[in-house]
């Protein structure tokens, strides 16, 4: 793709864009702990009415919102339409490799907070996919919302 710097997305038109046109999230590195962010942050996306699809190998098989874990993304059942990764930024070069592997294309690799690496963002760009980074979802989803709905 010859402009994908346009593909980075970090600006409020383009979260929100993000947002209101996912349904469902796979969730890279899910944990089982309620404290954890990698819990947290899927649970309030599912009470919003995402589907939340857990991956992680420790947890495989385990139900992590209402739904059974698997070990890794080749093993979703379907598509997701957004990849929300938990994993340290030294982990992101093989997980775009990974996504790139796969038979389909998530519109959107959303790095949570903290987690930042350029160069798999790039290449997931280069790709034609969306790229969001050090962004959690849950607070710009509540900040980006209004009485549940996406405000325009």
């Amino acid at each position: 793709m010859s402009d994908w710097h346009a593909l980075l997305v970090d600006d409020d038109s383009g979260l929100a864009a993000i947002l209101r046109e996912s349904r469902t999230v796979a969730v890279l590195g899910a944990k089982a702990d309620s404290f954890e962010p990698a819990y947290y942050v899927p649970a309030y996306l599912r009470s919003c009415g995402y589907q939340i699809r857990p991956v992680n190998p420790r947890f495989a098989g385990r139900r992590l919102h209402d739904v059974a874990t698997v070990a890794s993304l080749r093993e979703l059942a379907e598509p997701a339409d957004v990849i929300e990764v938990f994993r340290r930024p030294e982990y992101l070069p093989d997980h775009a490799d990974e996504i790139l592997a796969l038979p389909w294309r998530p519109k959107t690799v959303w790095f949570q907070l903290g987690i930042r690496n350029d160069d798999a963002a790039e290449k997931l760009a280069r790709a034609g996919i969306r790229v969001v980074q050090d962004r959690c979802m849950m607070p710009e989803h509540r900040r980006l919302t209004s009485h549940g709905s996406l405000a325009d």
